[in-house]
């Protein structure tokens, strides 16, 4: 299961990297000069302004839900005794991501969520 949250983490990288190239294309003319820089006057051929000011919003939700599908594949990987929680707050905020983080969201839950399987996940953590 820590190898499938590494590839999600790996995977919510690539399709933030294509939403915001995405949304650059939208809404800008062009994609030289410097229209990447904060402030900018963003207009695209489209006349929506206003999507040029959703980047930031996608950069650091990308970043923030990447790291942490990295951390829970790192604690499941690692056995570590925090990786059972982390993965399962992953879980729950990767529900929204249709369909692999939906997908992944419910399977994780389905096996880390039981109190037995905290039992035997304390039973298995790595406690060095």
């Amino acid at each position: 299961m820590g190898i499938l949250w590494c590839v999600l983490g790996v995977y919510r990288i690539a399709s933030g990297l294509f939403a915001i190239t995405f949304l650059r294309a939208l809404s800008t003319h062009n994609f030289g000069n410097d229209a990447w820089v904060f402030g900018r006057h963003w207009g695209g051929p489209w006349g929506a302004p206003w999507m040029g000011s959703f980047w930031p919003l996608i950069v650091t939700t990308t970043i923030a839900m990447a790291a942490l599908a990295l951390i829970a594949g790192y604690g499941l990987l690692q056995r570590r005794p925090w990786g059972r929680t982390v993965a399962i707050i992953a879980a729950i905020l990767a529900l929204l991501k249709i369909p692999f983080g939906t997908a992944l969201a419910i399977y994780t839950l389905w096996v880390l969520a039981p109190s037995t399987s905290g039992m035997e996940y304390d039973a298995i953590a790595d406690r060095t």
